[in-house]
């Protein structure tokens, strides 16, 4: 028998909390389900599981802080779930480090199709890198060259002036897209597709804060914003 994907889920409301436990139980997950934020960075620690659910609105730690300190140890994959899709918690979720985010109240359905799509594109950082040439870049044995940025494309390492630089898989991702089409622009769409595995719409702010971070890790230059369009890596 495989084994069992593990998810840490962090939630306040006991009867979300309890629901939700046994609808991703009946999906195959093996789930530890928690009230509280500092209860969910205990449960981190010991368990370790593959992937983290986190309410933004949690007492003791809230989930942005959680998702920082979970963060600061793993880059496990970490989904944010709100009662709002008010852009604030949107954009502090994501910019402490989650992947995605789901607003509240949601479909079972959808948050597993959503937790699938993260361990996917988690479980096979380096697909994206396979369509492109190369052109624009120096390549030497897989790695791509941008001006004082490397891309090693096989050993899923990034340095930048020769310095290694710590990114997590989604960002990972995201750069591999961009790598593999130096100077081509690519929409939010099409990003959100390749690099959150999206078949349907998607909130285009997910792309907007994660090339906002890989910004300020590989240079705020190295992206270039194409309005009205999308982003384009400078060769």
């Amino acid at each position: 028998m495989a084994e069992q994907t593990h998810v840490l889920f962090v939630e306040d409301d006991d009867v979300i909390r309890e629901a939700t436990q046994l609808a991703l139980e009946r999906d195959g997950f093996a789930v530890t389900a928690v009230p509280d934020g500092l209860a969910g960075l205990d449960a981190f620690r010991a368990d370790r599981p593959d992937i983290a659910l986190l309410d933004v609105m949690l007492p003791g730690l809230d989930g942005v802080s959680l998702c920082r300190r979970i963060r600061d140890e793993s880059t496990v994959p970490v989904i944010m779930l709100s009662a709002r899709a008010d852009s604030i918690d949107v954009v502090l979720g994501l910019e402490a480090g989650a992947d995605d985010y789901v607003t509240k109240p949601f479909d079972g359905a959808v948050l597993v199709a959503r937790i699938r799509a993260v361990l996917r594109r988690f479980g096979h950082a380096s697909g994206g890198a396979a369509r492109g040439d190369g052109h624009g870049a120096g390549v030497v044995r897989g790695v791509l060259t941008f001006g004082e940025l490397e891309v090693d494309t096989e050993g899923m390492e990034v340095r930048r002036s020769g310095r290694p630089v710590a990114l997590t898989p989604t960002e990972m991702r995201l750069l591999l897209e961009f790598s593999s089409a130096p100077g081509t622009v690519l929409s939010r769409d099409k990003l959100l597709e390749r690099v959150w595995d999206y078949g349907w719409g998607g909130d285009t702010r997910v792309v907007d804060v994660h090339v906002q971070r890989l910004r300020t890790k590989i240079g705020q230059d190295r992206i270039e914003t194409v309005r009205g369009f999308g982003y384009k890596l400078k060769a």
